[in-house]
């Protein structure tokens, strides 16, 4: 699919972008390439190809699910300006 000009314009117009007059045909160009590729892409026969949600056979480690830490909360809230049954009191910020 090519594009002539008067579309790079529109393009940029719409795309918040400042285009110089000089750099319109090497948009045109470029864009026009970009296209051309996606049409060939669209054009290649998928049917028989199985959707996967990566291209990489790969498989996520993942680590046991065990406690590795101690519960500290006494001991954080010492310095807390105010505390009730463990909890944090704070400022009520919304009306």
């Amino acid at each position: 699919m090519a594009l002539d000009q008067d579309q790079i314009r529109d393009i940029a117009a719409l795309s918040r972008l400042q285009i110089d007059e000089a750099q319109i045909s090497d948009y045109q160009k470029n864009l026009s390439n970009i296209l051309d590729l996606v049409d060939q892409l669209a054009a290649v026969d998928t049917s028989d190809v199985e959707p996967m949600a990566h291209p990489l056979d790969a498989v996520q480690r993942l680590r046991a699910d065990v406690v590795t830490e101690t519960n500290e909360r006494e001991h954080f809230q010492k310095v807390a300006p105010q505390v009730a049954e463990g909890h944090y009191i704070v400022p009520k910020v919304v009306e």
